[in-house]
């Protein structure tokens, strides 16, 4: 079954420390995590017949572990986060009990699910469409860059289940033109993307329109770090805790993993990985003094908040760096291990190692700079040619599961940066009032007009270039102990967000240029 996501899902009040949302596995299946009052496993001949007849079109002959286990909570109605690999078929796992209890009879949203990008909604709608089959279910997808014209046909029509991005959904839910009213179900789809892709601010003013009643909430994530456990206390009930992670339970601790790189453009690789991972905030290790300054003078020209620590730095420059590190106000920090040595940034997400370390020993003075104190971190190696050997051996003398990924495309890197800047233009759009957007229609026709002439793609291209830049640059956020419109107070422990603001306040932001989005901290 193909799959290329990992899904969730919620309602209210506060996350459960995992240690008492999780039990042992059962029958000895290592790295398998269960609730306490674990129910049994469902096979595919013990799911209601309507559901049988739903995987059969779909052709599948049994269901995968994920779906297994997971379904019987959906069923019972007992909130749940699931971490599951990606392509493990979590999808299946929340569509078909959802079918099962949605009410093709009543013409009204039922459950919605929200996904971090166009192409996972297309995904989970398709997969719904396929297992529906004939019951009369009607699903909607809904996401940004499209005109709004077939979603709100398909809300006229009555659509049962709504798959889509939060900002678009946000968008309907403020026009009135989707309604949660008789909302049973919500699940978010990879959670840790959503958050890395700057999503908070809108999940957080979509739960304002979920009914005051308890509804069921799912979450599922390939990892589950400090934030995304925080964005399930936000939003489930009493959420229970599910691993099927095998061999990579990502509750707390750190992550280790490293890209095969080309050896000439190890600097363009790691932008790449930048962009993909989003990280909160980095320090990047180099071997040599004039390395650090070479990746972090390509850092700034790419846009990023990076500044550089060596032994050659005058004094007053490293004061001024060691401020911003102190600060909290610096996003990436590049150095050597001496001049890094005695320096602690809270709440470090990321560690790259630009270069594998000479000495085997540095490997875990790097990595470990991450994922302290209970957080969960990642250690990341960027290798070349034999270097991967050399890293394959210090992983095996410090026993470290050390995982192999594959190096982004500049397809890969255009696709999320372009999914980035339309959810944070539509998050602009959405707080301009209603004068601002008068002034705005002057160049509605001027924009038109460039999209279709392809011979003035760069001035486009430009400005959205620019646009992108000064998100980049925004310096880390701290959030304000301000509340929402439920009463409940943000701390700096919660996923990095926009606090709300007063107009005038959003206003001056505007000319400040954009706020970068962020994973939570």
């Amino acid at each position: 079954m193909s799959e290329e996501m990992e899904n969730g899902g919620g309602t209210q009040t506060s996350a459960p420390p995992v240690s008492e949302a999780a039990g042992s596995g059962r029958d000895g299946m290592e790295g398998v995590i269960e609730p306490e009052n674990a129910l049994p496993e469902v096979t595919l001949e013990g799911l209601p017949e309507a559901l049988q007849a739903a995987c059969a079109r779909a052709g599948w002959t049994k269901l995968l572990p994920v779906q297994a286990r997971a379904i019987p909570y959906v069923l019972a109605e007992r909130d749940l986060m699931v971490q599951s690999q990606t392509g493990s078929g979590k999808t299946g796992a929340f569509i078909l009990p959802i079918l099962e209890r949605i009410d093709p009879a009543k013409a009204v949203c039922q459950a919605i699910v929200l996904v971090p990008t166009r192409e996972l909604a297309k995904q989970v709608a398709h997969e719904a469409e396929t297992l529906q089959g004939e019951r009369g279910l009607r699903t909607a997808v809904v996401y940004g860059g499209v005109k709004y014209e077939p979603q709100l046909e398909a809300f006229r029509r009555g659509a049962h289940l709504v798959v889509g991005t939060p900002g678009r959904i946000l968008d309907h839910l403020l026009k009135g033109t989707l309604s949660l009213d008789a909302l049973k179900i919500i699940v978010f789809d990879e959670a840790d993307r959503m958050l890395s892709m700057g999503f908070y601010p809108d999940m957080k003013r979509v739960k304002q329109f979920l009914p005051h009643r308890p509804i069921s909430g799912y979450m599922f994530s390939a990892t589950f770090p400090s934030y995304v456990l925080r964005l399930a206390g936000e939003f489930l009930r009493h959420p229970e805790f599910l691993s099927l992670s095998q061999e990579h339970v990502h509750v707390t601790g750190t992550d280790h993993v490293f890209y095969i790189v080309p050896g000439m453009q190890r600097e363009r690789s790691l932008v790449r990985i930048i962009e993909m991972e989003n990280p909160v905030s980095a320090i990047i290790f180099c071997n040599m003094k004039s390395t650090v300054h070479f990746v972090s003078v390509v850092l700034k020209r790419f846009g990023y908040d990076a500044d550089e620590l060596s032994s050659d730095l005058a004094q007053g420059a490293r004061e001024r760096v060691m401020g911003r590190v102190r600060r909290g106000a610096l996003r990436f920090l590049v150095a050597t291990d001496v001049a890094a040595r005695g320096i602690d940034i809270p709440d470090l997400s990321h560690v790259f190692q630009y270069e594998p370390p000479e000495d085997p020993e540095l490997y875990i003075h790097r990595a470990g700079r991450t994922g302290r104190v209970g957080a969960t971190g990642t250690a990341i190696t960027l290798v070349a040619g034999m270097e991967q050997f050399n890293l394959r051996s210090i992983a095996r003398s410090f026993n470290i599961n050390i995982q192999e990924k594959t190096l982004p495309t500049d397809e890969d890197v255009e696709a999320i940066v372009s999914q980035r800047v339309v959810a944070s233009l539509e998050a602009d759009l959405r707080s301009r009032d209603s004068l601002e957007k008068e002034r705005m229609r002057r160049f509605i026709h001027l924009g038109r007009s460039l999209a279709e002439a392809e011979v003035e793609s760069p001035l486009i291209a430009m400005l959205l270039d620019d646009y992108y830049q000064r998100m980049l640059q925004a310096p880390p956020q701290t959030l304000t102990a301000e509340e929402d419109g439920e009463g409940i107070a943000e701390t700096e422990a919660a996923p990095a967000a926009e606090e709300k603001k007063s107009p005038r306040r959003r206003e001056g932001q505007r000319r400040r240029g954009p706020r970068r989005p962020r994973p939570g901290r």
